[in-house]
């Protein structure tokens, strides 16, 4: 049984239809890549499976669990955290008190991810502990945001374009930091454009074009695949 699973989901923005019989799944431990176009569907998905946009057909099931339609902080709570693309840091508190936020409280309140732990991970938040989250750069603002969304102790992490609109350097800084949170064995979705950034991270590959998968397969097989980036990815 599949961690997670989507099966001919079908999502709409209001009379607009995003999402055509999709589906796709997540092994424990895997890092699922979500490729495509601007407009391909890509963040479409995550929100669906956060449940910020529900599908209007099909099913989301985590661990075999009928997920779809839930409210997204009680997906949350069932152990997937959603790194968005606009980052969304509380500007007014400081990077401590953004971390303390999103503590997880529910169940016994236990979880592998604490403030030191994610300071490990990211160093220069440690350095910025009191400084106000809207003080950060760009690169900053989205480390905040994952560990904030670490503090939560996902068992899956997706990340909505996390490599968008940052400088080179940052960018190289990042696909490290999320290399070591899949050497934790943490299972994530990468819904991303930019091929580099997630050449050595991901395990599997699914490219979207108007709503649909066009691929699927293991990343090596996309690397190798010119074909298929061309037509998909202009790259």
């Amino acid at each position: 049984m599949a961690l997670l699973e989507l099966s001919h989901v079908e999502t709409y923005y209001g009379d607009s239809h995003i999402l055509f019989d999709l589906s796709l799944s997540v092994e424990a431990g895997e890092v699922v890549c979500l490729l495509g176009r601007n407009g391909a569907g890509k963040t479409t998905t995550v929100r669906s499976i956060i449940g910020l946009t529900p599908p209007q057909t099909g099913r989301i099931a985590l661990r075999g669990r009928d997920v779809t339609g839930l409210p997204a902080f009680r997906i949350a709570r069932l152990g997937i955290g959603f790194v968005p693309e606009d980052r969304r840091v509380f500007p007014n508190l400081t990077v401590q008190e953004n971390l303390e936020v999103a503590r997880r409280t529910w169940g016994n309140g236990a979880g592998p991810w604490t403030a030191e732990r994610v300071f490990d991970l990211f160093p220069i938040l440690r350095e910025r502990r009191r400084q106000p989250g809207g003080t950060l750069s760009g690169g900053e603002q989205q480390m905040l945001t994952i560990a904030r969304t670490l503090m939560g102790n996902p068992e899956i992490l997706l990340l909505d374009e996390p490599s968008e609109g940052l400088a080179p350097l940052v960018v190289e800084m990042l696909r490290q930091q999320l290399g070591r949170l899949k050497a934790s064995g943490l299972t994530i979705v990468l819904a991303e454009q930019n091929v580099r950034f997630v050449s050595d991270l991901g395990d599997r590959v699914y490219i979207l074009e108007k709503g649909t998968v066009r691929f699927e397969g293991p990343m090596s097989r996309f690397l190798a695949d010119a074909e298929v980036r061309q037509a998909y990815l202009a790259v």
